[in-house]
């Protein structure tokens, strides 16, 4: 699919839930969040449908977000279901590693290719302050189970903030390139502002090429990260909804007043 401004949009990223089983800092309050009721959740079949229609216009790429992924139950089941649709040739996952180790084996025998894991910093200490109570451990565990899963790249994504040291970003440099894992920076962006920064390392944040829309868990299509705009496959139909969000896709991001990172699958 092109859109207005003549980029090729073949790649669409899913937020399966709101759901996380961690707090950070930069991203969920630790308390008062008005969690999305199930049954505005989109089941596994309206997700394949969608995918199975965005295929057919050129979608090729498909990424799992949250929320946290793995905390939507049954989630082998979907990763199995998208990897089985014909013309899907990279299903990827981004999380935050706490659950990886114990799923990496049933996600790679289920058809996904890779994962994105969130880790900002090396220090157990602070990495536990920053997620409210992660396990960086478990994080651990996980990337290197997901490596040995063929899983790979394993790409760690690291959020700039003013926390961030100057050790927290070498101490990861050198731990990937020691793992063989690859690194991103992303500094910390803000929907509601406005502002947002190319991905150190990857191609997020860049308009000019931007190749995307976003599917919502409860079932908008989104056509960019800061948009207020969104089409829900529920009321549209899957066909309709992705024309309208790919003809209202923006030559560059501005505002979003109305989702979170955690509900939208940053």
């Amino acid at each position: 699919m092109l859109d207005r401004f003549n980029r090729n949009i073949n790649y669409l990223r899913i937020s399966v839930t709101d759901r996380c089983n961690l707090r950070c800092r930069y991203c969920m309050p630790e308390e008062g969040i008005n969690w999305i009721d199930h049954s505005e959740i989109l089941s596994f079949e309206e997700i394949v449908e969608v995918v199975t229609v965005a295929v057919s216009m050129g979608v090729d790429k498909i990424r799992l977000t949250g929320g946290e992924p793995l905390v939507r139950k049954g989630i082998v089941d979907l990763v199995r279901m998208i990897s089985d649709t014909p013309g899907v040739e990279d299903l990827a996952m981004t999380t935050n590693g706490q659950r990886l180790e114990e799923y990496a084996p049933e996600l790679s025998k289920a058809g996904l290719r890779r994962v994105n894991v969130s880790l900002d910093t090396l220090d157990s200490e602070k990495y536990g302050k920053l997620t409210r109570g992660g396990d960086i451990r478990k994080v651990m565990a996980g990337m290197k189970a997901a490596h040995n899963e063929g899983l790979v790249p394993v790409k760690i994504n690291c959020v700039l903030t003013e926390s961030t040291s100057e050790n927290d970003k070498q101490s990861l440099l050198s731990f990937c390139n020691e793992n063989g894992y690859r690194l991103r920076y992303i500094r910390q962006m803000s929907l509601q502002d406005g502002t947002f920064y190319p991905v150190e390392g990857g191609a997020g944040g860049q308009c000019s090429i931007c190749n995307r829309v976003r599917l919502t868990a409860t079932g908008d299509i989104k056509p960019c990260l800061f948009s207020d705009h969104g089409y829900n496959v529920r009321e549209f139909g899957a066909e309709q909804a992705l024309l309208l969000a790919v003809g209202r896709k923006p030559e560059a991001g501005r505002k979003n007043k109305i989702n979170q990172f955690y509900n939208i699958g940053g």
